[in-house]
């Protein structure tokens, strides 16, 4: 472990998080292998991969789901709120979320293009940024630097379950604001809306939505990012008005109508992707820019989302 990365990582984020989202990597990456809990995760039985990849390439259909994969398509989702302040209006976030940057290559300059083509007013990234679950991340920091001058306006982000905190030194320093248990305000004139976001609650479990939220005035306008859906019952009654996450990538191999195989969570179906209302609160889950396991996409395929903010009016 680089010393210099823990001292800017106990600087950062505190002593008490750095060093325990590291020991907790530490331990889980040394289980990588089949024990644990990664016992029954597929995403790091690697023989596996191997499997679906030859069974993809002997029925002919592998290029088709490459294919599939790099056509990212551009979603808009408008969501009304009558207590939005005013001055946001028409606010329109941006989000790509689920890169797994090494594996999905053509994908990502793809989504580069059609970033630098839309119009919006800031751009979350909702985790996942490299492929693997461990090893390696210098380069998924030189993947997203080759991203990073396509985004526009402020952009902020989130860590995912495929992520090491060892990465946000790299991520910040590139102009990526990291949100790990933290909220930001951001401000049009007297008015303000607060954006926080959580670290990893799907496997890590290093998520503290209290600490996210205590500097978010008790009637402000707060949106969560979250890499994960799962955590949406706490977000809804924690007053939460919009959440925003990804992870389950839509099940990325479906069946025919869009319904997964599998979402890797443990949520209702509903919440696997698209839009959704729970308590009060409004909610999107992305299928994803990037795809996992395999660089392939079938009935399911990738986007970036506009989500665009509307005052409800009464009447």
């Amino acid at each position: 472990m680089d010393r210099d990365i823990l001292s800017l990582l106990e600087r950062r984020l505190g002593r008490l998080h750095a060093r325990q989202r590291l020991g907790i990597e530490s331990e889980l990456e040394a289980k990588a292998f089949g024990h644990g809990l990664n016992f029954f995760h597929i995403e790091n039985w690697y023989s596996v991969h191997s499997l679906i990849r030859a069974t993809l390439k002997a029925s002919g259909l592998f290029r088709l789901g490459q294919r599939n994969a790099e056509n990212i398509v551009v979603r808009e989702n408008t969501v009304s709120f009558p207590d939005l302040p005013p001055a946001f209006d028409g606010f329109t976030i941006l989000q790509l979320t689920d890169l797994h940057v090494e594996l999905s290559t053509r994908a990502l300059a793809r989504a580069a293009k059609l970033a630098s083509q839309a119009r919006y007013d800031v751009v979350v990234l909702t985790g996942d940024f490299r492929a693997a679950t461990y090893g390696a991340y210098e380069p998924t920091l030189e993947g997203l630097a080759r991203l990073r001058p396509h985004l526009g306006g402020p952009v902020y982000g989130v860590l995912g379950n495929h992520d090491t905190i060892r990465m946000v030194p790299g991520l910040e320093a590139m102009g990526i604001r990291m949100l790990l248990n933290e909220s930001e305000a951001i401000r049009r004139g007297d008015q303000a809306i607060h954006l926080a976001g959580i670290d990893d609650a799907h496997y890590y479990c290093v998520d503290n939505m209290q600490k996210a939220g205590e500097e978010i005035p008790h009637d402000g306008f707060a949106i969560l990012l979250s890499h994960t859906p799962e955590i949406y019952r706490q977000a809804a009654h924690a007053g939460f008005r919009l959440m925003l996450s990804g992870h389950t990538h839509g099940g990325q191999i479906c069946l025919p109508g869009g319904i997964p195989v599998t979402l890797d969570s443990h949520l209702p179906r509903r919440f696997g992707a698209g839009a959704w209302q729970h308590h009060g609160m409004a909610g999107y889950t992305s299928v994803g820019t990037g795809s996992c396991i395999v660089p392939v996409r079938f009935n399911c395929p990738p986007e970036i989302v506009l989500h665009r903010l509307l005052r409800q009016t009464a009447g």
